[in-house]
């Protein structure tokens, strides 16, 4: 569903991603583990058509993005660390704006009502304005306008950073479901135990470059942190 082939990109002297390949299939949650600048948002953002690669190429669905940027837009969702929403607009207002924006068309509010109970919003949350909602919440808005999208891949930039321990937890289910149906979910974190408590496949990306790859459940917590830390130094 989310390929990338031998992706490089530079900007003037500075490798940015340097000969990345990896592979995201339906129902799969893959967890992109790196430090900050290890070029974990520049992949997502050639999945979503906002850069051009240097070299190689990335597919959604099949289709190379760079010369279908509008078809592969319509397969995708992307969630990024801070949801931006409306504040003044309550959260069914949100999901009803944001869906038809996605779609072209109005859903019926209580399909959207439901939509948001599915992720676990409560009923009078829905009707309050989101400039009252906790980040968790937003997060729940922001998964809720990909469900309504129908988006066939998510793309999250560091979806659980600053969320409570529950709260991360109900997040981490919801990709579950996701993967569930059939979703393919690409997902970025510093957080090593989400990472293996969520993912299928985890990758540990340094410095541009894709070092590790591995299935989560071929590993306990303590050898992934091992693998994590030892990719890490110089």
């Amino acid at each position: 569903m989310l390929k990338a082939n031998s992706l490089t990109k530079n900007f003037n002297s500075n490798i940015a991603l340097n000969s990345v390949s990896l592979s995201v299939s339906q129902g799969e949650i893959y967890c992109l583990l790196g430090a900050n600048g290890a070029g974990k948002t520049t992949l997502i953002n050639h999945f979503l058509g906002f850069l051009k690669p240097t070299s190689g190429e990335v597919l959604v669905n099949g289709k190379c993005v760079t010369s279908n940027p509008l078809d592969t837009k319509r397969d995708i969702a992307y969630i990024p660390e801070n949801v931006m929403l409306y504040g003044v607009l309550t959260g069914l207002e949100n999901l009803e704006y944001f869906s038809a924006l996605a779609t072209g068309r109005k859903k019926p509010r209580d399909v959207l009502r439901k939509l948001l109970a599915d992720v676990g919003l409560p009923a009078e949350a829905a009707e309050r304005r989101v400039a009252t909602y906790s980040k968790g919440m937003r997060q729940k808005v922001g998964i809720t306008i990909a469900m309504a999208k129908n988006a066939k891949a998510l793309l999250l930039d560091e979806p659980t950073s600053g969320l409570d321990p529950k709260a991360a937890n109900e997040f981490s289910r919801l990709l579950k479901t996701a993967s569930e149906n059939g979703v393919a979910v690409f997902t970025t974190t510093h957080d090593l135990f989400h990472a293996k408590e969520t993912g299928n496949r985890i990758g540990i990306m340094r410095s541009g470059s894709l070092l590790a790859e591995f299935n989560s459940d071929d590993v306990s917590h303590a050898d992934m942190e091992s693998i994590y830390l030892k990719n890490m130094r110089d």
